[in-house]
């Protein structure tokens, strides 16, 4: 089975919902589809949406909701449906 790493292309804080009292976009072992929202990161009161880039099975998110983010950095890991 082939894992992929959804990446963020920008800095800033990484939310797991839309609102604070909105469920989670998605949980671990939630099967994906390649744009299938995952999170937002919130740059400077803007947000953007990270989407799963890949279909398959969302194995674990690598950072927490309300965490700093930067370029590059590995946000959650999917395996191949």
């Amino acid at each position: 089975m082939a894992q992929h790493t959804v990446i963020t292309p920008l800095p800033g804080t990484f939310y797991r919902k839309a609102t604070p009292e909105s469920p989670n976009y998605v949980e671990a072992g939630a099967s994906v589809s390649a744009d299938t929202v995952i999170g937002l990161i919130e740059v400077m009161k803007q947000f953007s949406e990270l989407t799963a880039g890949t279909a398959g099975r969302l194995d674990a998110f690598l950072v927490e909701d309300g965490d700093p983010v930067e370029p590059g950095q590995a946000i959650a890991t999917l395996e191949d449906a």
